[in-house]
């Protein structure tokens, strides 16, 4: 069973950028507004990156394809991510959210893990909390965030999402199986679009159609995931509360061309300019990394990837882009022009001493 005594909440900020626009425009209050590319009535390139909640009342998503957002609402008000200012509003909600937490962890831009177990001896004591970060924030920063509170991280992840936009939903230990049974499986974290046609194939479409499986079965049907669903749904998901660069495995960036390209050139000068970018975070945190992943999608939307993983940790931009050249020459010969590219370093470490003795390694290899 989980720990009674252990308090996780999940605070989740509303349509973040959208919200930071309405904020600062309130002629933008009520209407959908749609952050991302530039829509060209419609012939545009790249994705939503979120958008209002009216907007979605429209059917619209974060990582739609813009030409498909403008299809379905035309008269949407369109804007160009400002990210100075959403990191800005950022910090100023991290700095409370974590002012308020014994155990803190920054999840990207507009999520976070608080453990409040050291600070709060019942459920009541923690809603009384939550709703006092919620009133802080909403009054500091201007805008609001949805607040989910179970004993483990994968609840209170579930939970934040329940009461959108500003809402507040609590489960304790005793509730959990009520709380999950009615929902998709692909509420689970873990469980996506591609992941769930494998449940769905044997019938499963709902959390309660794995509540009563034994662990066995779940491994059985599947493998080792089958354990960690056994686990978040009987809330016995134990992974800690802990800072970002302590769990982090991964940073990557994509880029969407605005018109499909056969131009080496610029595909190189994209990754160039995404490999500086993922650089100059690495380098400020001090991380290493020994994967190289490359990300290909073609004019016909078929998508590739290919990495290369070296023996030592590094944190070297030249070095990237070689293993770049070597990984992209297989597709130099297709004959289809270039959709998007990506780039994703992996296999992370932090110590300064490995740092320092990759980078020699490097310099006499």
């Amino acid at each position: 069973m989980p720990s009674e005594n252990r308090f996780i909440l999940h605070a989740d900020l509303d349509c973040f950028y959208a919200s930071v626009e309405m904020r600062d425009n309130q002629e933008l209050q009520n209407k959908p507004v749609i952050i991302g590319a530039d829509p060209k009535e419609g012939k545009g390139r790249g994705v939503v990156s979120t958008c209002s909640y009216e907007a979605r009342k429209f059917g619209l998503h974060s990582a739609m394809p813009i030409s498909r957002a403008y299809r379905l609402c035309p008269q949407g008000i369109y804007l160009r991510p400002n990210f100075n200012k959403y990191t800005a509003a950022s910090k100023a909600v991290m700095e409370i959210l974590k002012s308020y937490a014994n155990h803190f962890q920054k999840i990207g831009i507009d999520e976070a893990y608080l453990d409040v177990s050291e600070k709060c001896e019942s459920f009541e004591d923690v809603k009384i909390l939550a709703t006092k970060i919620k009133e802080e924030i909403k009054k500091s920063v201007g805008i609001t965030l949805s607040i989910g509170i179970s004993t483990s991280k994968s609840i209170a992840k579930i939970a934040s999402d329940e009461n959108k936009p500003d809402g507040l939903c609590i489960v304790p230990p005793d509730k959990i199986e009520e709380f999950l049974a009615p929902k998709n499986i692909t509420r689970i974290p873990g469980i996506g679009k591609k992941t769930k046609i494998h449940f769905y194939k044997k019938g499963i479409t709902k959390i309660g159609d794995l509540i009563d499986l034994p662990l066995p079965k779940l491994t059985e049907l599947f493998g080792k995931h089958g354990k960690w669903i056994w686990k978040v749904i009987r809330g016995q998901d134990t992974r800690k509360v802990q800072e970002l660069h302590e769990g982090r495995k991964s940073i990557s960036k994509e880029r969407t061309f605005y018109e499909d390209t056969s131009d080496f050139n610029l595909v190189l000068s994209k990754v160039q300019e995404i490999n500086e970018k993922i650089h100059k975070k690495l380098l400020e945190q001090k991380i290493s990394y020994k994967t190289i992943t490359i990300k290909i999608r073609f004019e016909d939307f078929q998508t590739f990837t290919r990495s290369k993983t070296i023996d030592y940790p590094i944190c070297n931009k030249e070095k990237v882009i070689k293993i770049f050249l070597e990984l992209f020459e297989e597709f130099l010969k297709v004959n289809k022009k270039i959709r998007l590219i990506g780039l994703k370093l992996s296999n992370f470490e932090r110590t300064a001493k490995i740092h320092q003795q990759s980078l020699l390694k490097y310099l006499y290899v």
